[in-house]
């Protein structure tokens, strides 16, 4: 049997988590691998801060490639990561978009008006190098949310994917350096401490990324040491309101998908439902048969709609969480344990009677498991929704609009969506508050979050003529 990045020769193995055996193999790089990223980072970023035409056009040509590349991504993205093909391809796709996307942005300068005898401008400068950090469960489409945004400012990019899913990462390099200028964009594999190292290194002027609180804080105190900015997307556990007036045949299929898409690995997905005590049991069993009804199995296979989970360790956070909830008196109305067979796969679970202090209420599952909840007043869902260290997303469900959108503002949360969840634009804004994160990812805040103002005062001509 493979085990997990299992090192030899400088190099570690990934794992199909549809089947347990190897994918292929990656190189295991270390501190001179990351110090020479920086420097060539540094190197290259002259050049590439000092046309912006050349960048937007750049930008451009490496969406194309990606496009044209999507048939060798995809499967490669499914091998190692678990997602089915389709939603593979739609990874890719947005990858392309959100190069597109950010290549259009531009700084915009901006007077300053304050009844001063001086012309003050706003501009705007890139940072310089900037150190891109992404989990497993989105490793193309996170990676273009931070390299996007920093190679249109003008920055160059030292990318590290997670350990479990390097491989499309280091193909998608292969395909971004066809039009990119030689190291502007640059990835190095690895196990820890690779990303430590990374963030500490004081040629990083930002260091952007996605995972847990505890590493985000690990992160924070490295990046601290050459001051260098951060910005840390540390996931959620997103609460789904239901209101009285719900159709729950009408939504339960979105308000399922929203939990259970890439096997509920998906930080602003639906981890938690709270239902009026009158529908209570009506919900649970609207999402309970469609658990019990979808189909499970390997990502390649065109059948399958739910893939693994990408590693072992998370099979075993899920699997322990769901225990305890079940030792503590809640009910599996579906699912509830691992599927037998190699493999990463927990069968879509849908928990009823869920004590509220259990961790797979309190904390971020991240998986195919959904506990709901009952509630006899809106105020006490609310605050249930409100009373977690997390506030990334929430969503209220209803028949009637501007009631749902009330209750949508009570939530602290960064986003709040009404009869769906987990979409985003490309152009909207994207934080959280408490242990979901510091900063703003996506839209214009993204592409400014990679520059930093400049800022040009000037003497007006006094009235009686020009100064001397």
């Amino acid at each position: 049997m493979v085990k997990e990045s299992a090192r030899g020769g400088g190099r570690f193995t990934v794992v199909d988590p549809a089947t347990g055996e190897a994918v292929a193999d990656a190189p295991d790089q270390g501190p001179r691998e990351v110090d020479a990223a920086v420097a060539r980072a540094h190197a290259a970023w002259p050049g590439w801060r000092a046309d912006p035409a050349a960048r937007s056009a750049a930008l451009h040509a490496a969406a194309d490639a990606v496009t044209a590349t999507g048939d060798a991504l995809a499967p490669l993205l499914t091998r190692e990561q678990g997602k089915p093909l389709a939603e593979s391809y739609a990874e890719v796709a947005r990858t392309a978009a959100r190069l597109r996307y950010f290549a259009d942005l531009a700084p915009e300068s901006r007077r300053i008006e304050d009844g001063r005898p001086v012309r003050g401008e706003i501009h705007w400068r890139p940072l310089g190098p900037v150190a891109a950090i992404v989990p497993w469960n989105f490793p193309l489409q996170l990676a273009s949310a931070k390299f996007a945004p920093a190679l249109a400012a003008g920055n160059t990019v030292v990318l590290k994917p997670s350990p479990f899913t390097p491989l499309a990462t280091r193909l998608l390099a292969s395909v971004l350096a066809a039009a990119l200028p030689e190291d502007v964009l640059t990835v190095v594999t690895g196990r820890e401490p690779l990303g430590a190292r990374l963030v500490a290194h004081p040629g990083i002027r930002h260091v952007t990324f996605t995972g847990s609180p505890a590493t985000g804080r690990a992160v924070a105190a490295g990046a601290a040491a050459s001051l260098a900015r951060v910005t840390l997307e540390l996931g959620g556990n997103d609460a789904a309101i239901l209101l009285e007036d719900v159709d729950v045949e009408r939504i339960a299929d979105r308000l399922f998908w929203a939990a259970f898409r890439n096997c509920g690995q998906i930080c602003m997905a639906v981890k938690r439902v709270y239902a009026p005590a009158g529908r209570y049991s009506e919900v649970v069993e609207a999402l309970a048969a469609r658990a019990k009804d979808v189909v499970v199995g390997p990502g390649l296979d065109p059948a399958t709609r739910l893939g693994p989970l990408n590693n072992a360790p998370q099979l075993r956070r899920v699997e322990r969480y769901t225990a305890q909830a079940l030792a503590a008196g809640a009910r599996a109305a579906t699912g509830g344990h691992r599927m037998p067979g190699p493999g990463h796969f927990f069968a879509p679970t849908i928990l009823a009677d869920v004590p509220p202090d259990t961790p797979v209420v309190t904390e971020e599952q991240f998986g195919p498991v959904l506990p709901v909840l009952p509630y006899d007043r809106l105020d006490d869902a609310v605050e249930a929704a409100n009373g977690t260290a997390y506030g990334l997303g929430g969503s209220v469900w209803g028949s009637d609009l501007d009631r749902a959108e009330a209750v949508a503002g009570r939530l602290e949360c960064g986003t709040a969506w009404i009869n769906h969840h987990a979409e985003l634009s490309l152009a909207q804004p994207f934080a959280g508050l408490g242990n979901s994160g510091v900063g703003i990812a996506g839209g214009p805040w993204a592409f400014y979050g990679n520059l930093q103002p400049f800022v040009v005062h000037r003497p007006q001509p006094h009235a009686e003529g020009p100064a001397a």
